[in-house]
């Protein structure tokens, strides 16, 4: 075989070369064969060499490399994939924390304190969730705190309203009750014509105050036993402007002042202290017009008997159009129809329960008769 060329690369390297890889080329049946050759020179004694060749086609060779390179390949392959998939488990064991807090936090933002976050990880995220529904607690029992005193606020605000209504009234023997009354036909009326709950509520002490400003008007005018003259009337027309004077003051009263300053409006523009018309008139104000006038008829006065409460139903149909808007007027007859006004009564929707800061709604009352007291006689 010493025409091979990696024979005679070994022959010819003698013991200078111990082993070696070589390319050369073979002639099989007239065809050019690329080959790789390699040798190595085993001793056998100080004066024997034993030369090992191995000779191997080219193609076959290299194609086990490729075959080689492709298992690296797909081992990497694989690997990587394992390593994606733990990768992947564990960022979701981190970050099943983190959107739980962030998932917390909008909740909270929208107003909803029903729920805790639950980690049980020990790690430093375990203990932030800890933190947090801990500070979820306190938010949740100020919350409370702050609608308590809310609503005790709110009582006192609505006490203090109707004694100053009462003590405004109560300086007429004849108007005992009388803004009171007026405040109930007001929150029927307002309820008839679906106004929202806030509304209601504020025509419901827009109509309390209606009269505030006859603090300010003279005795002698203001509880004589009959007819006023022309010159007392003018002054008794003053009290809307006094009641606005009065409660202007006040940043609070400001959404309540409409009913007060405003109720001797008349739809065609005949009223006082503005002579405003039609839409000019706030809605709190053509309903407390209407439900004043309609308390007016129907209570008895030292210079005129109270009307039949059939009359005075129809007597305020027939101010549509001059005094009073018609909308209002048919919410009045509707109330009245209905028997949710009737004489010595009037009976009120109660008010849609408000959202107590858990999500959850309180239950709400069943709606309750509420006597329409009348002034005492004379």
């Amino acid at each position: 075989m010493t025409d091979l060329k990696v024979v005679q690369d070994w022959l010819e390297s003698g013991a200078q070369v111990q082993s070696a890889l070589a390319p050369f080329t073979l002639v099989r049946e007239g065809k050019r064969v690329e080959m790789l050759g390699s040798y190595a020179t085993a001793e056998l004694g100080s004066s024997a060499r034993l030369g090992v060749i191995a000779i191997q086609d080219e193609h076959a060779a290299l194609r086990s490399v490729s075959e080689m390179r492709w298992q690296t390949l797909v081992i990497s392959l694989f690997a990587a994939g394992i390593t994606l998939v733990i990768g992947f488990f564990f960022a979701k064991k981190l970050t099943e924390p983190v959107r739980a807090l962030a998932a917390g936090a909008h909740r909270i933002a929208g107003g909803d304190f029903s729920e805790r976050i639950k980690i049980t990880s020990r790690t430093e995220l375990g203990e932030l969730g800890e933190s947090f529904n801990q500070m979820t607690d306190q938010i949740e029992a100020y919350i409370r705190d702050l609608q308590r005193s809310a609503n005790e606020n709110r009582e006192l605000f609505i006490g203090t309203v109707k004694s100053l209504a009462a003590a405004i009234d109560g300086k007429d023997p004849y108007t005992r009750g009388h803004s009171e009354r007026v405040s109930r036909f007001s929150v029927a009326i307002a309820q008839r014509l679906d106004l929202r709950d806030e509304e209601v509520e504020k025509i419901r002490i827009s109509a309390l105050l209606h009269d505030v400003g006859k603090i300010g008007i003279d005795d002698n005018i203001l509880k004589k036993p009959s007819a006023l003259t022309e010159e007392e009337f003018e002054i008794m027309k003053k009290h809307p402007q006094k009641g606005y004077k009065i409660m202007s003051q006040i940043p609070a009263m400001k959404e309540f002042l409409p009913g007060m300053y405003m109720h001797h409006e008349m739809v065609n523009g005949e009223g006082y202290p503005q002579g405003l018309k039609g839409d000019e008139i706030p809605v709190m104000a053509r309903i407390v017009a209407v439900a004043d006038t309609f308390d007016a008829m129907t209570t008895d006065r030292p210079y005129q008997k109270a009307m039949k409460f059939e009359d005075a139903v129809n007597r305020i149909k027939s101010f549509v159009g001059t005094r009073y808007d018609e909308d209002v007027v048919a919410a009045l007859v509707e109330a009245c129809e209905s028997g949710q006004i009737a004489p010595g009564r009037v009976r009120l929707k109660p008010r849609t329960p408000s959202s107590d800061g858990n999500g959850t709604k309180p239950k709400a009352s069943e709606p309750t008769l509420t006597p329409a007291t009348t002034a005492p006689a004379a």
